[in-house]
């Protein structure tokens, strides 16, 4: 009888010591969040930095004015608005990629008419002058658009932005309908531009 008894004390602490040294198997704990995979849009992202570039090499050439360049980004936007929406519920349909293709074909093709619309502008230079001003916005516009495509500004953000950069475009529009633009309107156009601008860089680099 005691030698049954100490057999099966011994089996037993060898099962017991087994169970300690076997690796604890991962449990998720209360609080465990599980994240769906970000929806990815290799393609449609790819076209929307080429179509980026390719405004800016319209603008540098003096192909595409600062104005129709704000446009564009407008457009770009816009479809990146679009984008962030359909994966706003962790997919995006065939349908929905297809409309994406399609809006950023249109607007490729845009851009390729005002480059190749047979005229040059003059690349704006430092100092006064409405082509400063407008060389100003179209910063201002592209400082927005890598914001948004960085994730440092949100959506909300970038529209409340965009908001106030229409509302001085259309001052200025306001200014020079009667052919003239006055130092103290270049002026106000430049302080509030650079009020904007200054709102941008703080939105896009928040200090602690």
């Amino acid at each position: 009888m005691k030698t049954k008894l100490l057999t099966a004390s011994m089996m037993a602490a060898a099962l017991a010591a087994g169970f300690a040294a076997a690796p604890a198997m991962a449990q998720p704990g209360p609080y465990t969040v599980y994240a769906p995979p970000r929806v990815q849009t290799p393609g449609i992202d790819n076209a929307q930095q080429a179509v980026s570039d390719r405004i800016q090499q319209g603008l540098q050439s003096g192909r595409i004015t600062p104005s129709e360049a704000r446009a564009l980004y407008r457009r770009d936007t816009e479809i990146q608005n679009r984008e962030a929406a359909y994966k706003s519920d962790g997919r995006v349909t065939p349908q929905e990629r297809q409309q994406l293709r399609n809006d950023m074909a249109n607007l490729s093709a845009e851009v390729e008419r005002a480059i190749a619309n047979n005229r040059t502008v003059p690349v704006a230079q430092p100092g006064g002058g409405l082509g400063a001003i407008d060389s100003q916005q179209f910063a201002i516009s592209q400082r927005i658009d890598e914001g948004v495509r960085s994730h440092r500004l949100s959506l909300q953000e970038a529209g409340r932005l965009q908001a106030r950069e229409q509302a001085i475009e259309r001052r200025e529009a306001a200014y020079r309908a009667d052919g003239v633009v006055t130092p103290q309107e270049r002026r106000q156009l430049r302080a509030e531009l650079t009020a904007l601008r200054d709102e941008v860089e703080r939105l896009i680099n928040p200090r602690g």
